[in-house]
């Protein structure tokens, strides 16, 4: 097994051996409940070569996972009993992990659905208790001691009184007692408008039973997921945090599809960057058809999917993922940290251009050698290395849609410069990449340079122009 633990920084995911564990994941949440082991394995391929490194899967599934039988009419329970498991059902279980495993995949297994626990809304049924609840975690975490996963715990329900708090303790327990230690746990919370439901800090952030935080942003295309991603990274003790659940692809806007569509790829790519700079990680993508794998035999589906799971696998979002992490895999990892320093304030309000569904952030590394921008339209801004390292600065322009990169060369160092990006636009969105000279780092991602005919402009600005204040869009 490949054994993950908390960075020394508190930061990030490592190996055993201390190198970066890159979590870029998917929701599958009906997977062991809905899938063949035909479709799993179509699926988990998929998602291999699409460079993901992590799937998101519920054992007790939230879509009557304990009435309505798997592929195969199992059930994963006898008698609705979590102390008695069907060992028919954990065979199919079973050989998905051993698939998702053998293709470099790790699942981040949910034990269960939360309205097994606390029925707030949802098929249920409310089964667990203390006792049963330790019993079926010992169960799981015994049976998978040996399996490349990472436990998460909560199912999209909030903890409403202490008796849920007690049956979540006493999984978490039970599965730790299980798997003696073996893997990391967090929490599933349930998505929302405020700072404190949509966060695995049900749970306190000095909590024992965390290892990281996760949040849910939730499915709507305003929400302001950096402030949340920043909420968490500031808080003591330091934990890694990420988006486990952010607005999927062609996901109903705000669940009424008739008042706002569906979204899109660029709404996909906005959360993917804002979490990432500004704290996340990780990050985990979802596909509103592939969660639930809806296929023509499921009716309408749940909240009015557009597609089948098997031709959604190929979204343009689902396939864009693979590009961040090529763009931070190719410059140092663990030791980035936000920093919207890098991003100029030049106006008497002192407001950062760029808002809302236009927001820009920033991320350097902790030692200056690299910084990054995302510009989630594609706006002039001013750009201020004063916290970078060098002499000099070689520039580029990163495609997030693409995966290729755009060089820009050398510029001597500035007090700021003043940058237009390439095909200037409201609907493109750019990663501008500022390394410093002496490092000589490959080119950002694995995707080829281009050459544009409009490449934008960085023009360097001296420091006698401080005075100056330039029109910002």
């Amino acid at each position: 097994m490949q054994k993950l633990r908390v960075s020394s920084n508190g930061r990030f995911l490592v190996h055993d051996d201390g190198s970066p564990f890159y979590w870029f994941g998917d929701t599958a949440w009906e997977l062991f409940h809905r899938a063949s082991r035909e479709d799993a394995e179509r699926y988990l391929a998929k998602r291999a070569g699409q460079r993901f490194s992590l799937i998101q899967a519920v054992v007790l599934a939230e879509e009557d996972g304990i009435r309505i039988p798997n592929a195969y009419g199992q059930l994963p329970l006898i008698d609705e009993d979590p102390a008695k498991p069907n060992e028919e059902y954990f065979c199919h279980v079973d050989w998905i992990v051993r698939k998702a495993n053998a293709l470099g995949l790790f699942l981040g297994m949910l034990p269960t659905w939360g309205d097994k626990v606390g029925h707030t809304h949802g098929n249920g049924p409310k089964i667990f208790t203390e006792s049963n609840a330790s019993a079926y975690g010992q169960f799981l975490g015994e049976r998978y001691r040996e399996a490349d996963l990472v436990w998460i715990i909560g199912g999209d329900r909030t903890v409403d009184d202490r008796e849920q708090f007690a049956i979540w303790r006493a999984l978490a327990a039970g599965l730790r007692a299980g798997d003696h230690g073996n893997h990391l746990l967090t929490f599933h919370p349930r998505g929302g408008d405020d700072l404190v439901s949509t966060s695995s800090l049900a749970f306190p952030n000095s909590d024992p039973i965390l290892d990281f935080n996760m949040r849910q942003n939730g499915h709507f295309d305003t929400t302001k997921t950096w402030a949340r991603i920043s909420a968490d990274y500031e808080k003591t003790p330091i934990r890694p945090v990420l988006d486990g659940e952010p607005l999927y692809e062609d996901h109903p806007i705000c669940f009424r599809s008739v008042d706002h569509g569906y979204s899109n790829a660029h709404d996909i790519r906005r959360f993917l960057y804002w979490d990432l700079f500004a704290g996340a990680f990780g990050h985990t993508y979802g596909h509103h058809s592939v969660w639930q794998m809806h296929d023509p035999n499921r009716g309408e589906g749940v909240n009015l999917p557009i597609n089948f799971w098997y031709d959604a696998i190929d979204s343009p979002g689902a396939n864009q993922v693979r590009h961040a992490r090529a763009l931070l895999e190719s410059r140092p990892f663990l030791t980035r940290i936000p920093d919207n320093s890098l991003i100029a304030v030049t106006n008497v309000r002192n407001a950062v251009p760029g808002a809302g569904a236009k927001y820009l952030n920033a991320t350097r590394d902790g030692e200056g050698s690299y910084g990054m921008v995302y510009l989630a339209a594609s706006r002039p801004f001013v750009f201020d290395p004063g916290k970078l390292s060098g002499d000099s600065f070689h520039f580029w322009w990163f495609d997030p849609r693409a995966g290729t990169n755009l060089d820009l060369g050398n510029l001597a160092r500035a007090w700021r410069y003043d940058v237009t990006p390439p095909l200037v636009g409201e609907n493109l969105d750019w990663v501008l990449v500022c390394d410093d000279s002496g490092r000589t780092f490959l080119p950002p991602g694995l995707g080829e340079t281009r050459i544009l005919a409009d490449s934008g402009r960085i023009i360097p600005r001296s420091e006698v122009s401080r005075n100056t204040t330039p029109t910002v869009t």
